[in-house]
């Protein structure tokens, strides 16, 4: 990505032509990931290898190697080290990724998806 490339209306674009986020939520991975790395929660270090160790794993499942996959890497680097450090239990990530398919399930088209 070259981050001098700006489209007509002066977003960031990649070299594909794309936005760098396609989805707001890929943006809210990477901000969570730099938060937690400047906080001092994770070290640049752990999160260097969590992240290479996220998107090896992805690769070798076959997973495409595109946007999407990068960012679904990225929220499995975070769930590992704040899993991995205790800071949040497996069980945990596990009921809010189902409360989330719940919500996410019960949306009408359209509308944001929102946890009660």
């Amino acid at each position: 990505m070259n981050l001098h490339d700006n489209d007509s209306a002066g977003r960031l674009i990649t070299r594909d032509r794309e936005p760098p986020f396609l989805e707001p939520w890929h943006a809210q991975a990477l901000a969570m990931a730099s938060l937690l790395v400047s906080s001092g929660q994770i070290s640049p270090v752990s999160w260097t290898n969590a992240l290479g160790a996220a998107i090896r794993a992805s690769g070798e499942n076959g997973t495409a190697d595109d946007s999407e996959s990068y960012f679904i890497a990225v929220l499995s680097a975070i769930e590992a080290l704040l899993a991995d450090s205790g800071k949040v239990s497996k069980a945990e990530l596990h009921e809010r990724e189902h409360a989330w398919e719940e919500a996410y399930l019960r949306t009408p088209h359209g509308q944001p998806v929102t946890l009660d």
